[in-house]
């Protein structure tokens, strides 16, 4: 089915494959998009401005450099990981030598185990909710519920990066409170099961809170990267141009648009992540009524969590938004826009992030001495702060700071956080 026919609106989608040099450059000389054989879009679509078409261009090479190094990316990420919990497996790097030197090396648990890490694991190794102060006022104290909330929701959101066993345990024995999976979902696009969410639920607040939280961008999944770069987008009736990478890992149907409802056994047991998380948070909530939710999500995350809530409401489905709590989203790229942040194609931003990239790394060394050893940042970390020099704003996107500043800010300074966050990348 065409794009015109899935929503009758506007659209434009990119398809880098068919992209050849000469195309690319002439895309550079002329506002006709839609002469271009890898672009997509309606006849009176145009890109009157060259910064317009510039970002269009970068999209479109950004994403073929992707495509083509997507199976290097995965050999490099997965032999990182490895190293990574051997290295943590046996006592940290002096601990591996002197192991080595007495051929003692311990063998790094399986990959599905609850002691293996990811790559994001290692870059904050904090498992603890700390503020259990908060969560034992059973939430009488606005401001401290709605902390308590954020700070659930942005370590759920970075428990979401590791593996079932490893999030299980921690939730489970840890937090305690109920852990109802880390489920994965087929992209129709992609033909892949990639994407993912973590289910979990606090039953000792009032009223118990299920917490859904999206996995977002892992640092070598060269897909995953292909849907955050591409600036393809649909519009929707009454809510506007939606990003389409995002829309299509949140469960958009190849052959279907956005339909209320859909038979999922009639797909190959295809689960899609929309249709199957509605339904079972409507399943928890009747069992339970006076519970609520939360969506929430760093990254990729951050942008499926805020497109649930929106196709909730395309699909009027009042009484579970009645049940929702709040969408709480780190990092969030932009979602409801065809261009992203102008700052991060300026040359006239370049010093100024460089600058604020290099007062990341000097603080990552003092906040420990300021505020304690909880805040101790790990050397993988340390290694990432100083990668962050070269690209400014990567380092300050990561799962650390977000953890700290809900730890350390007041109720006040998460929201400024949120509204500066949002006005970066929306």
């Amino acid at each position: 089915m065409a794009s015109k026919e899935l929503f009758g609106g506007t659209y434009l989608l990119l398809k880098p494959e068919e992209a050849t040099l000469h195309d690319l450059l002439y895309l550079l000389c002329s506002s006709n998009l839609e002469s271009r054989s890898f672009i997509d879009c309606p006849v009176e679509l145009k890109a009157e401005e060259f910064r317009q078409r510039w970002l269009l261009f970068t999209s479109v090479v950004a994403q073929k450099i992707l495509l083509s190094s997507g199976n290097t990316m995965k050999m490099m990420g997965d032999k990182l990981e490895l190293w990574l919990n051997v290295v943590s497996s046996n006592g940290g790097l002096l601990g591996l030598l002197k192991k080595k030197l007495k051929g003692k090396i311990i063998i790094t648990p399986k990959a599905s185990s609850a002691t293996f890490k990811s790559v994001a694991g290692f870059l904050d190794s904090r498992v603890d909710l700390l503020d259990k102060t908060i969560q034992d006022k059973n939430n009488d104290d606005d401001d401290e519920d709605a902390k308590y909330k954020a700070l659930l929701s942005m370590m759920a959101s970075k428990f979401s990066y590791e593996n079932e066993e490893f999030i299980g345990n921690a939730v489970t024995n840890g937090w305690h409170m109920k852990f109802w999976g880390l489920h994965s979902f087929w992209n129709d696009f992609e033909e892949l099961w990639s994407t993912k969410a973590t289910i979990l639920q606090d039953t000792k607040t009032k009223p118990n809170l299920i917490v859904v939280a999206f996995r977002g961008t892992q640092p070598f999944n060269a897909p995953q990267w292909i849907t955050d770069v591409d600036l393809s987008w649909y519009e929707l009736p009454n809510i506007g141009k939606i990003h389409s990478g995002f829309m299509k890992a949140l469960g958009l149907q190849k052959n279907g648009g956005w339909p209320k409802d859909i038979d999922q056994t009639s797909n190959d047991n295809h689960m899609y992540a929309y249709y199957t998380i509605r339904e079972k948070l409507k399943e928890m909530l009747h069992a339970n009524e006076d519970a609520k939710f939360i969506v929430t999500g760093h990254s990729l995350g951050g942008a499926l969590a805020i497109l649930f809530a929106a196709i909730l409401t395309l699909h009027e489905e009042a009484w579970l938004l009645d049940k929702l709590e709040g969408v709480y989203t780190f990092g969030q790229p932009r979602v409801l826009e065809e261009e992203p942040n102008k700052n991060y194609f300026s040359v006239f931003w370049v010093i100024p992030k460089i600058l604020n990239a290099v007062w990341e790394l000097v603080r990552g060394f003092f906040l420990p001495l300021v505020k304690g050893k909880e805040y101790k940042e790990t050397w993988f970390m340390t290694l990432a702060r100083l990668f962050g020099l070269m690209i400014p704003g990567l380092s300050a996107h990561l799962p650390p700071d977000y953890v700290n500043v809900t730890r350390l800010g007041s109720l006040r300074e998460i929201r400024d956080l949120s509204v500066s966050e949002t006005s970066k990348t929306d």
